[in-house]
């Protein structure tokens, strides 16, 4: 894969559902450290931005592709923001923000959303995947995301009724010159309300491709159930 592009991972320590979300153990290595890894075999330009000395330790051991940022962030967005800034990227560098939570994006997704983003007329451009089960609509671990016929984002969320819903994969490719207009958007109610900034883009006009990955991703990690299923699912590959 070409190495035109950045993942940036933002990383906070101060998870409210759980604690040191980051630096739990899953099979001997940290979350974060797992999330980094994955990223590096997809691209070479993989950087992990964080206010936290501890994430910053913990990652020590495998890679120096850490950028301190401010604490004061209320969002990934922002903390991208700031990493992608220190990092002195071109206005048109294609930059996919990571999600700290997920592990096991297949590299097979990035090269289909970075392909979405240079063939077709879009602001950002995102992932989905098919629910695994009706159980997902009322989970709000599950974000869900419906799109218009051309597969443009048209709502998104925790719990409640959508069109032929698919379940949401925490991950935008931007340019930087798009993120530097995010970042300068105030927090919309339903963004506060329902803890989803996707949100803040779509209430401001910003077009987002929802890229539609068929085959199986395992969960992202939210709960102490996931972790466990991200063990399990481990040990079977």
């Amino acid at each position: 894969m070409n190495d035109d592009f950045y993942i940036i991972i933002p990383s906070r320590i101060g998870s409210t559902r759980l604690k040191n979300k980051p630096l739990i153990d899953i099979n001997g290595e940290s979350l974060i450290q797992r999330v980094f890894k994955n990223a590096l075999n997809i691209s070479p330009n993989t950087f992990v931005a964080t206010d936290s000395e501890l994430i910053a330790k913990n990652l020590q051991i495998i890679t120096s592709n850490v950028i301190m940022t401010a604490n004061e962030h209320i969002s990934g967005t922002d903390r991208v923001h700031e990493a992608a800034t220190k990092l002195n990227l071109n206005e048109q560098t294609l930059i996919l923000n990571l999600q700290g939570d997920e592990p096991f994006i297949p590299n097979d997704l990035i090269s289909q959303m970075k392909n979405n983003f240079y063939s077709l007329s879009c602001d950002i451009v995102t992932a989905s995947n098919p629910l695994k089960s009706k159980e997902d609509i009322h989970n709000p671990s599950c974000v869900m995301v419906e799109v218009d016929e051309n597969n443009y984002a048209k709502q998104f969320l925790r719990t409640g009724s959508l069109n032929n819903p698919m379940r949401h994969i925490g991950i935008y490719g931007y340019s930087l010159k798009t993120l530097n207009q995010l970042v300068s958007l105030k927090p919309t109610e339903n963004e506060i309300k329902l803890k989803l900034e996707q949100l803040r883009f779509l209430e401001n006009d910003f077009s987002i491709y929802v890229s539609n990955y068929i085959d199986d991703i395992p969960d992202g990690i939210d709960t102490a159930d996931d972790v466990l299923k991200a063990k399990s699912y481990l040990l079977d590959i």
